[in-house]
């Protein structure tokens, strides 16, 4: 039995929630890493050559990514609402 004062959370709403806290964890495991390597002596010469430059490059791209997807989590959640309150008042 379910309440109708409840919000359901959409699929689209649930994968876009998980993308986000995904690529933010991402991406701050990457500042991390950069931090760690440079406290072990790691060089800037040598942040450019093996698995560094992907490594740098992503809260670059994450962090952008993320704050869009965040966008798009509120205007879905927006039209969600927007729904349930249009299908609520014509009952």
């Amino acid at each position: 039995m379910t309440d109708d004062k409840t919000p359901s959370i959409s699929r689209p709403e649930r994968i876009l929630a998980y993308m986000v806290v995904t690529i933010v964890a991402a991406s701050i495991a990457a500042f991390v890493a950069i931090m760690v390597g440079t406290a072990t002596g790691l060089q800037q010469a040598d942040f450019g050559s093996g698995v560094w430059p992907f490594v740098a490059m992503v809260p670059y791209v994450g962090l952008p990514l993320a704050f869009v997807l965040v966008i798009a989590l509120m205007i879905v959640g927006a039209v969600r609402r927007s729904r349930e309150s249009r299908g609520s008042a014509s009952r």
